[in-house]
């Protein structure tokens, strides 16, 4: 809280303020979150706490989805031999709240923490962690600068300067690229980039947008933290959740798990009932496997560093169904000049069939349409120039 005072995120209320009588006036409770992984604490206003029937966040529009899908981020990810991650500096306290606005932003705090002493009257003078327009707002603030700084950076160039031009400064930096961090000031790199001695040690493990990244290899790995769950439905379902595959690559090791699930739904097994043994067995068999994904990893980049480059792409889908499930994959295939091809696995999706099961071939044509969707989605995420698409 402290910093945001002193950076000038939120001021103190003046005795002429607070005299004042201003109907519009609305005081937030506020708390403390700490990160589970970065082990951060950010302050977090309730804007949903009511008073009289309402609350700020039922008063306030959401605005428009402005943000770029996961899905499409981690895609565009793929695509070069290079990779960097950095985080945009507190984004939100970045956008201001118009004077007129700011006191419908009042909360209470001690000075300078002191709990002894009274409560001061405050108000933020930014957008805020848990207001509903604050990640529409935030998010058109930045592609405003983007728009209005563009002409004077290389197009190389417009997600680094040019934002930090309109007060989005970018911190926290990793690579795959030693030559790029050794540009970059220690201070400024990602934690466990820091102390690093670039000639010599092992690149670490990072975090891309919640999946794992090995900046050493230059792979996706996945390490599932398989913790105790009671032997019910609810345990099951618990676990199988907790698995964060956006792109798919895991479908084939999920689907048993999806399978059984469906099958306790089938036998109409409540959420919290003790399953039988043998279907705890089945359960167990499937857990000790998980563990041999520690070993697993995935490409992240889509071409080879000896490939070249490519002179034309290519999209394969497959697609294809069972009594029990359904599922297509995904494949970009890139030619160069030399007649050299290259392929990758982009996605995937595995999904098991209703418990009302129809025929194979409508499960067949359901498992198409999946397919459909899926190039449909790509050629709109990708930023490569593709040829042809082909389904199989």
């Amino acid at each position: 809280m402290d910093s945001i005072l002193d950076k000038g995120y939120a001021e103190e209320i003046t005795n002429a303020e607070s005299e004042t009588k201003n109907e519009r006036i609305w005081y937030l409770p506020h708390h403390g979150v700490r990160h589970p992984v970065k082990e951060k604490l950010r302050v977090v206003f309730d804007c949903g706490a009511s008073f009289g029937g309402t609350s700020l966040n039922q008063e306030l529009l959401q605005g428009p989805d402005l943000t770029s899908s996961l899905i499409g981020v981690l895609l565009r990810f793929r695509q070069e031999m290079v990779a960097m991650l950095a985080d945009v500096e507190a984004m939100f306290y970045q956008v201001q709240v118009s004077d007129s606005e700011t006191d419908l932003l009042r909360f209470l705090w001690w000075p300078h923490g002191d709990y002894s002493q009274q409560l001061v009257e405050h108000k933020m003078k930014v957008q805020i962690f848990g207001a509903t327009s604050s990640q529409s707002v935030a998010t058109f603030a930045m592609q405003k600068c983007a728009l209005d700084f563009g002409e004077e950076f290389r197009q190389e160039a417009v997600q680094t300067k040019l934002l930090a031009k309109g007060g989005f400064r970018k911190t926290k930096w990793s690579s795959n690229s030693r030559k790029l961090l050794n540009t970059i000031p220690a201070s400024e790199r990602a934690h466990g980039f820091q102390d690093l001695d670039l000639d010599q040690d092992y690149l670490p493990l990072e975090r891309a947008l919640g999946i794992q990244w090995c900046a050493e290899t230059d792979k996706f790995k996945f390490k599932i933290n398989i913790k105790e769950r009671p032997h019910t439905r609810r345990g099951l379902l618990s676990l199988v959740s907790s698995i964060f595959d956006p792109l798919g690559l895991l479908a084939p090791v999920i689907l048993p798990a999806k399978r059984l699930l469906q099958e306790i739904c089938h036998l109409k097994y409540s959420r919290d009932e003790e399953l039988p043994d043998s279907i705890i067995k089945i359960w167990t068999k499937w857990l000790s496997g998980l563990k041999q994904l520690d070993g697993f990893g995935v490409d992240r980049c889509i071409k080879t560093r000896l490939f070249g480059s490519s002179v034309s792409a290519q999209l394969h889908h497959f697609a294809d169904a069972s009594e029990d499930a359904y599922g297509t994959a995904s494949y970009l295939v890139l030619h160069t000049s030399k007649s050299d091809t290259h392929s990758t696995l982009l996605m995937a999706r595995a999904r098991v069939a209703p418990l009302k099961t129809p025929t194979v071939p409508r499960l067949e044509l359901t498992a198409a349409t999946v397919a459909v969707k899926m190039d449909k989605l790509l050629r709109k995420e990708l930023e490569v120039e593709l040829v042809d698409c082909f389904l199989d």
